[in-house]
């Protein structure tokens, strides 16, 4: 399949300042890049961008996809509460079709949102890699495992054995869309045996580890009093978990020594913004983090912690908060920040080929309107993509060198019937 974006307008760091650019795509790979015309007939497909913003796709690097079934439900509740009283009684009734449902819905938001892979952690995640296959998106896929039971041996721990089966099952399938990490849930839900041998594991398949990490300063604290002082990151370092590369989510209550410990482990960290103000976790020290060369993506977190799955939203939130929480609207640009929705959560998945527009690269792009009210006019195309864009104005979303999503439709989805389906599922959760 080649397709042929004309007329596209990039981002000043790629050379083109305001010409008009062509853009070939072969198969899942950028072919060409050219400020002249390329030729038309050779194409199956054309796409007049008409002057209007291409950029890179974006990489959400945490999430809990399937917890669309709970958007709205558990509300105004600390992370606590929210989780013992709402979500782990909700989860309890969950099965792989209203996982199935619940992660199609999440997909097609994200598609819609110009988000082209996504970083998973949860249950049921075969029929999370189901429908990561029916809609063509990516993602990297984990089994949720926590071990509070020291006498069980995790090798006989069932997530275990479902972290194994996803592997084996799903490890590259769709020509490389479905990668499967495994995942330790955090450290309070985790005995240090079970951290080693997960670790161990792991790294005899040659795979990424996710994990929640400092959420709450009450986690963070506890951890510590339980532990002899360490920190999680202490914790997980010690368990050999950051032996392996690793994306670790949230973050906000971590300190100096363990920005030491991510920087010579090379570990991602997942900033969530939106879910940690929800739920009144706390602001990740974005900035501290950026000063000390630390690896940040941002990440979404569930819809039911969030009730959206929007990284544009993501990143303005981020950049405000950096601006706000440090007194200097000039600490870092909106130029500075916007690889953290891009190719920094490309990297964290382990997709060296992805998150920039280049000859030779996967051909993951988003087409965004210039042309709305709100975006008029454009001095800097990255202030108006951080401060003033939103999921509206995506236009075409390209993963692996298919159309996903243009102009209102999908290409992959049937966005009535999934919305019937879904639907009827809630409806009848709690029967």
């Amino acid at each position: 399949m080649k397709t042929l974006f004309k007329n596209a307008r990039l981002l000043p760091e790629y050379g083109y300042a305001d010409k008009p650019v062509f853009i070939a795509v072969n198969g899942s790979y950028i072919a060409k890049i050219s400020d002249e015309a390329l030729g038309e007939c050779e194409y199956d497909t054309i796409v007049d961008c008409r002057g209007n913003l291409l950029i890179p796709a974006f990489y959400n690097a945490h999430c809990h996809v399937a917890m669309t079934l709970f958007r709205g439900f558990g509300e105004d509740l600390p992370l606590a509460d929210w989780l013992e009283k709402k979500i782990f009684p909700a989860e309890d009734r969950l099965t792989y079709e209203r996982v199935f449902l619940g992660s199609k819905l999440g997909i097609a938001e994200m598609i819609r949102a110009g988000i082209v892979s996504f970083t998973d952690m949860y249950m049921f995640e075969d029929a999370v890699a189901d429908a990561v296959l029916e809609t063509g998106i990516k993602a990297n896929l984990s089994r949720s495992i926590a071990s509070f039971d020291e006498s069980i041996g995790p090798e006989n721990d069932y997530r275990l054995k479902e972290s194994i089966k996803l592997y084996d099952t799903y490890h590259g399938a769709g020509e490389g869309r479905v990668l499967v990490d495994f995942a330790l849930h955090a450290e309070y839900t985790n005995h240090a045996r079970a951290c080693r041998y997960v670790a161990e594991e792991a790294k005899k398949r040659d795979l990424r580890m996710q994990v929640h990490l400092s959420e709450t300063k009450k986690e963070h604290e506890e951890c510590k009093a339980r532990r002899g002082g360490k920190t999680p990151a202490e914790f997980f370092l010690d368990c050999g978990v950051f032996d392996l590369p690793t994306t670790a989510a949230h973050c906000v209550w971590v300190e100096d020594s363990d920005l030491d410990i991510f920087l010579d482990k090379k570990v991602f960290v997942a900033h969530n913004p939106v879910s940690n103000l929800k739920l009144g976790s706390g602001v990740m020290p974005l900035a501290k983090f950026l000063r000390r060369g630390v690896s940040v993506a941002l990440g979404t977190d569930g819809a039911a912690s969030n009730n959206r799955l929007d990284l544009l939203r993501e990143l303005q939130i981020a950049a405000l908060l950096d601006k706000g929480t440090t007194g200097n609207p000039a600490g870092h640009t909106a130029k500075e920040l916007f690889p953290l929705a891009t190719e920094n959560g490309a990297l964290s998945q382990g997709r060296t080929d992805c998150g920039r527009i280049e000859e030779g690269k996967r051909a993951d792009l988003v087409l965004l309107n210039l042309n709305s009210l709100h975006n008029q006019p454009v001095y800097d195309p990255y202030a108006t993509l951080t401060y003033s864009m939103g999921r509206e104005d995506v236009l075409l979303t390209m993963a692996d060198g298919r159309i996903l999503y243009q102009n209102g439709e999908y290409t992959s989805i049937d966005e009535e019937r999934l919305k019937y389906e879904f639907q009827k599922t809630v409806a009848h959760y709690f029967d």
